[in-house]
């Protein structure tokens, strides 16, 4: 009895480990390796389908919007059309392929001056207020948290913190009706101010904040419609460390003094200088989890690659050698050698698509890898824009994360698939 208990477990271990290991078998891992879907663009290089051993491959004729030669897909048209694996005759696996419509940008990696005003103002802290009867915080009493965003203040919208502190002022110690979003949600509450011993004004007890400035890099922008895309990921508040919601800002041109030199466990970051004062290129509408976006007033120039650009979709970027365009110093855009460790094809939208690393040997010797102020530092491979940098690994300077360019596309309200949709 105990035998036969015996064998069934180990043809059941068996049958499970051969299970297991079916996806390992090369002409299965070769099959699972194939896209169900594959997008390309018009005007540019074809595809290369992994290979099943005695398979044929043939195209759904209605639609000639690409030839097959072996495995190698060649786009010729926009438009759609099927692509079959064929097993001695039988179809085993079916491949939609979408062309799409050149889209060319021109790359950046420009140096800018980012100034953001607030919608509202941030709450970014509280403080006592010394009333003679008790040191208390009015707005940490009305439920106003670190983080929150004052919108409107007796019916009134407040932009900066100028505005708080007038309506304050014109109240003479009444109750405010204060409006606040905190994330997503907005709520009313109730705040009483308090007279200050100290100052001899009524008091809130909060810190807040109408305006954030900082320095980043051009990714890329559109020469037609002046659309652009910079940093590669979110700006957040330096004390809340929450997402700035932006009412407007603009970008400046930024000058690079200095860098300090990154190690592991230790960033680097590059220091630049810029005024408010100098005369806007642009303006920002928009800060996201894959950085910040708007317009531009006129085109600029990198004197390094500054014709329209191809982009690469993610299941087009491939693993090996690239080039990021950023600045060392002043306002010298320079091109710099890297390596595409890693690259995830990706159906939605993700942060962080690549793992890049720095291989040029004076970048790294004048930074020590990536550092702070160079995300958004546009990434080329096969002359064709891919992506960005957006993050240094804390523990290896040298290397860090990229999001693939069709990402910030997006964000920036540049549509890859005009005109594709009313065809289809």
């Amino acid at each position: 009895m105990k035998k036969r208990e015996i064998m069934r477990i180990m043809i059941g271990l068996i049958l499970l480990v051969s299970f297991l290991s079916i996806p390992f078998i090369p002409p299965m891992s070769q099959y699972f390796s194939i896209p169900d879907e594959i997008t390309l663009f018009d005007e540019q290089d074809g595809y290369a389908l992994p290979a099943i051993a005695n398979s044929t491959t043939s195209m759904d004729q209605e639609n000639e919007s690409v030839e097959a030669f072996s495995n190698n897909i060649i786009p010729k048209q926009p438009g759609k059309s099927t692509l079959f694996y064929e097993w001695a005759g039988m179809p085993i696996k079916k491949v939609n392929v979408e062309v799409l419509n050149d889209l060319k940008v021109i790359p950046g990696g420009q140096s800018i001056g980012v100034r953001l005003h607030t919608l509202g103002v941030l709450v970014v802290g509280h403080h006592l207020v010394d009333s003679g009867e008790a040191k208390v915080s009015p707005g940490e009493e009305a439920g106003i948290k670190v983080g929150d965003v004052i919108l409107e203040i007796n019916g009134k919208k407040v932009k900066k913190v100028d505005d708080v502190a007038a309506i304050v002022n014109r109240a003479e110690g009444k109750a405010l009706k204060v409006k606040v979003k905190r994330n997503d949600k907005e709520f009313t509450t109730t705040l009483e101010p308090k007279y200050d011993n100290k100052d001899g004004k009524q008091r809130i007890g909060l810190y807040i904040r109408d305006s954030a400035a900082g320095i980043g890099t051009m990714t890329f922008y559109h020469p037609e419609s002046k659309k652009y895309g910079a940093l590669g990921h979110v700006i957040s508040d330096m004390d809340t460390r929450k997402p700035i919601q932006i009412h407007d800002g603009q970008l400046v041109p930024s000058n690079v003094t200095s860098i300090e030199k990154g190690s592991n466990g230790v960033p680097g970051e590059k220091n630049a200088e810029f005024s408010i004062e100098d005369e806007s290129i642009g303006s920002i509408t928009k800060n996201s989890p894959f950085g910040i976006f708007g317009e531009l007033k006129s085109d600029i120039k990198n004197n390094v690659m500054d014709k329209p650009m191809p982009i690469a979709l993610s299941h087009q970027v491939e693993q090996g050698p690239a080039q990021i365009l950023t600045v060392l110093e002043g306002q010298k855009v320079e091109a710099f050698d890297i390596e595409i460790v890693s690259s995830v094809p990706q159906k939605h939208p993700e942060t962080k698509g690549m793992i890049i690393k720095i291989t040029d040997p004076r970048l790294l010797e004048k930074t020590g890898g990536i550092v702070q102020g160079m995300s958004g530092s546009p990434i080329i491979q096969n002359g064709k824009i891919i992506g960005a940098v957006t993050h240094v690994f804390v523990n290896d300077s040298t290397s860090g994360y990229g999001v693939h360019i069709e990402w910030m596309l997006q964000e920036a309200g540049i549509d890859i698939y005009k005109g594709q949709k009313e065809a289809s």
